[in-house]
């Protein structure tokens, strides 16, 4: 009898049930939608019909069929089939269900199905209660979600199930639901005379938003509160959908993937530049109550991360209507907040701001970041070990800028911050480049440039910090020669340039910009200058970077075997600083034979000699006052400077006679002007120059008969050593040949 009670209510429940309860399907043959999953050969499809299904996990929005394939799943397979509701059901109702599974199991056999609907209301406790059974196989677990699972349910439940994605049904499947809710007599309305207006029926999809259950209650509420006619036709117009689906259901929950997916769609519309999908998500959270808060917040971070210095007014202007919006309140405080959002789809944008990421990696990752000495804090015990000697005060330069090193010496050449060619720092571009190209230009050149005789041993760390502290001036002087360098050119945009031995890029910086549509050659001579001259194009990297080829000053053939087929047309500028330095005449006349035939009919030579015209003995003899005359070992030592020298203007002189006049009516005459470096003297410097194995040393013991014994250089040391932390004047005599 508690049967034929029992199954005589159950079918009062479902004469009685929801339209949308009584109209699910029954078999895959009458589910609607998400063929993606359950189409012919899928294979979801194919576990079903073969009775193979294994755990599942159902996740979607509401009213796309979870449950509905779950309970085909159920009257398909052979297996037990247990239903729980995670809202209604704790940690007693999940045993007593494992229990009875593990019961069938053991006394028959039978496999049991597991569904769990809204399985991420199961708290942590719940979830991993429930771990072993599924693990073991007592259970066969289907969970339906409508949050993302990856973020709601268990790890572990996850990775031992398949997950499957329903969608929001389309269009046509929810016109197809109508239909046959219309048309069943069963359980739709087939019975009855119902007649839908098209636009009604549309109005009724269009709202429902591809949620099935949504569409099936309002055509239920529409039909059960509209009297038919005379004749028993119930008509459903306009007016009567309307009235049935007011408002379309915005999907969000704060806690859940309707949240986060749409602050994201928001960030990275404003990202975009799309005014109007960032308005368009914007609405769609203020309409389903999100916290303004929490979307100022949210552009906050995007105005520095997104906007950054491209638009610094970016920030203020979220926080001014941020601000604004706490006065006003709501309503009217939608105004400030859709104005930040048009500001920030706008602006210009740059991540440039990242590079902090970058510093900080570094920070975690170079071994050797100490303050150079120059930055130090001089005010306490620093002036005992030099702390902020050589410091320069940048407002006593013009611009209120000198080329310093303000890194550590280890990471020296290290670029973290690459504005963007846009917006505000779009104009600070250029200039930052030229200028952090003048300070790698100044910590590679200021060895050659005063190498010539005043260069040493590089395996001492104090001798090496001498370098970083004279490099620090070098930078501003080396800008100011490579304007004297390229003074007066007339580029075509087409040209051709070959820059021959580049210490640095910062010669080649003029024609990278002014030939976007030519090309620049740059030779170095070894594997090594190439990698670093690569690492300084990321400095540069707004430029049309050149072409970087290892032609050792040796070998003036192998320029042809690098440049190849392709790069071994002619050029209209071949230029150079200090080429050829201490190879003998022949070997200057190879290369001006092999460069001749380079260079176009009408090109023109640009190449820039600097030579010190005294040494550390000839200042000093110089600059001798007093009523006794220089000791005789000074003018020794100076005297074998001074043949030194003139050897190492050999190069010099030899291209001077051997460079021909290109072009009619051109001129070879040479540029010559002299600038006057002041040196101080302390310990490393010294150090530098009168160590046995310096080049310094070298050089005066080639100077044949007049080069001086070793007591006359160590008489210059003392005399040099006597006079430490004193400044002399050295004097380098330029030479710019143009022709």
């Amino acid at each position: 009898m508690a049967d034929l009670f029992s199954h005589h209510g159950e079918q009062r429940r479902q004469a009685q049930a929801p339209l949308a309860d009584r109209l699910r399907p029954r078999s895959l043959e009458d589910f609607v939608g998400q063929e993606a999953i359950l189409g012919p050969g899928r294979l979801l499809r194919r576990a079903i019909a073969a009775d193979r299904v294994g755990n599942l996990i159902l996740h979607g929005p509401p009213g796309t069929g979870k449950t509905t394939l779950a309970r085909i799943i159920a009257g398909s397979t052979r297996a037990h089939f247990t239903s729980l509701n995670a809202v209604l059901a704790g940690v007693k109702d999940l045993r007593i269900a494992v229990e009875e599974a593990r019961q069938r199991l053991d006394h028959h056999g039978l496999r049991t199905l597991l569904f769990i609907d809204e399985v991420h209301r199961f708290n942590a406790a719940q979830q991993d209660a429930l771990l072993p059974w599924v693990e073991n196989g007592t259970v066969t677990l289907i969970g339906a979600t409508t949050e993302n699972p990856y973020f709601e349910v268990n790890k572990a439940l996850v990775s031992r199930s398949r997950l499957f994605r329903l969608q929001p049904l389309e269009t046509h499947h929810l016109h197809q639901l109508l239909e046959r809710a219309l048309t069943d007599r069963a359980w739709g309305y087939g019975e009855r005379q119902v007649q839908m207006a098209a636009e009604a029926a549309d109005h009724l999809v269009d709202v429902a938003g591809g949620d099935a259950r949504s569409l099936l209650n309002a055509l239920e509420l529409a039909v059960e509160t509209s009297d038919p006619d005379s004749a028993g036709v119930i008509h459903i117009d306009l007016a009567i959908a309307e009235e049935s689906i007011q408002q379309r259901a915005v999907l969000y929950d704060k806690q859940g993937d309707a949240h986060f997916d749409t602050i994201s769609a928001f960030i990275k519309s404003l990202r975009g530049s799309d005014p109007d999908a960032a308005l368009f998500w914007l609405a769609r959270m203020v309409e389903a109550g999100e916290n303004p808060r929490f979307i100022f917040r949210r552009m906050l971070i995007a105005a520095g991360e997104d906007i950054g210095l491209a638009d610094p007014q970016a920030i203020v202007v979220v926080e001014a209507c941020a601000a604004a919006f706490e006065r006003v309140g709501l309503p009217e405080g939608l105004y400030p907040l859709a104005q930040a959002t048009l500001y920030l789809a706008g602006a210009e944008k740059s991540n440039s701001v990242l590079g902090f990421f970058d510093a900080l990696r570094t920070v975690h990752q170079a071994s050797r970041q100490q303050v150079p000495s120059h930055l130090r804090d001089a005010s306490r015990d620093g002036k005992a070990f030099g702390d902020g000697v050589g410091y320069r005060y940048p407002h006593a330069y013009a611009e209120h800028w000198v080329a310093q090193q303000y890194l550590p010496a280890s990471l020296q050449g290290e670029v973290f911050w690459q504005p963007g060619a846009l917006g505000w720092e779009g104009q600070l571009r250029t200039r930052l480049q030229q200028r952090r190209a003048a300070q790698l230009a100044a910590a590679a050149e200021t060895a050659a440039e005063q190498g010539e005789i005043l260069s040493g041993s590089p395996d001492d760390p104090q001798l090496e910090r001498w370098l970083q502290r004279q490099a620090v001036a070098e930078g501003a002087r080396l800008d100011q020669l490579r304007q004297r360098l390229w003074a007066g050119a007339r580029w075509q945009r087409h040209d051709r340039v070959l820059v021959l031995e580049a210490q640095s890029l910062l010669w080649a910086l003029d024609p990278l910009e002014a030939t976007p549509e030519g090309g620049v050659v740059v030779t170095v001579a070894s594997p090594a200058e190439r990698d670093r001259l690569a690492a300084q194009l990321e400095v540069l990297d707004t430029l049309r970077r050149p072409e970087i080829l290892v032609v050792p000053p040796h070998e003036p053939s192998s320029l042809l075997a690098a440049l190849g087929e392709e790069g071994s047309g002619r050029f209209e500028w071949i230029a150079a600083r200090h080429p050829w330095r201490g190879l003998p005449e022949r070997a200057v006349a190879a290369w001006i034979a092999a460069l001749v035939p380079l260079l176009s009919p009408h090109g023109q030579w640009r190449l820039l000699f600097s030579h010190p015209q005294l040494g550390p003995a000839g200042a000093l003899q110089q600059a001798w006052g007093g009523p006794l005359p220089p000791p005789e070992a000074l003018n020794a030592v100076a005297e074998a400077e001074r043949a030194a020298l003139q050897r190492r203007e050999a190069p010099l002189r030899a291209v001077q006679r051997l460079l021909p006049p290109v072009g009619e009516g051109s001129a070879s005459g040479p540029d010559e002007w002299t600038e006057l470096l002041q040196m101080t003297l302390d310990g490393a410097l010294l150090e530098r120059w009168l160590n046995p194995a310096s080049r310094y040393r070298q050089e005066l013991g080639e100077a044949g008969a007049a080069s001086p014994g070793d007591g006359a250089v160590a008489a210059v040391a003392e005399l040099l050593r006597a006079r430490s932390g004193q400044q002399f004047p050295l004097p380098v005599r330029h030479t710019l040949l143009r022709s």
